[in-house]
């Protein structure tokens, strides 16, 4: 089966592009939605919830600034420039997940009192929590969109396209070779 290049930046250099792109950046926005499910629910604005909130959303956003920052230069105008998009279910994978850091990083912008510093706390926390929607539906999207197979929408990967026989060979049921293209993003 081919791959879109979110799904083979996460299957490459195991275990870290996926600890890098995929856990922690998961783990900080489920804590934001978590706590901001909490928040709007009690309005308690003290204590250790809000303080965790406020801490992953500032993480988040700025984790998410050094992610786009590298994805951009070291996979997207690379592959946008040599045409190796694998059609257009890849490109929406790709550019997602990249759009699905933007309202994050405004949530920590927010909180670092950069913007929105003249709404009162109820616009703000709805701003909060319109932000953690947004950053929901995009990366759904970019998960399900990057766990579709190319191939669908016409894409032939090297190696594809022809059957089994033109699977790499297994040995002890690992390939003995992968095609070309699945070492792009490894570093």
């Amino acid at each position: 089966m081919n791959m879109t290049h979110y799904m083979q930046l996460l299957a490459d250099n195991q275990p870290w592009n996926l600890l890098i792109f995929m856990a922690i950046p998961v783990v900080l926005a489920e804590t934001l939605a978590i706590t901001e499910l909490y928040l709007l629910f009690t309005r308690r604005f003290d204590g250790a919830v809000h303080a965790l909130n406020r801490w992953a959303g500032i993480v988040v956003g700025l984790y998410f600034v050094g992610v786009i920052a590298y994805l951009c230069t070291t996979a997207v105008w690379p592959l946008t420039v040599s045409g190796q998009w694998r059609t257009f279910i890849d490109v929406v994978a790709v550019l997602s997940y990249l759009v699905g850091g933007l309202p994050l990083i405004w949530i920590a912008l927010q909180e670092l009192g950069m913007v929105n510093r003249a709404l009162s706390r109820e616009a703000k926390l709805k701003v909060h929590a319109t932000c953690v929607a947004i950053f929901l539906v995009f990366g759904h999207i970019a998960m399900i969109a990057g766990m579709t197979d190319p191939g669908l929408f016409g894409y032939v990967g090297e190696g594809h396209g022809h059957g089994m026989a033109s699977e790499p060979a297994a040995v002890n049921g690992s390939p003995a070779s992968a095609p070309a293209a699945m070492d792009m993003h490894k570093h």
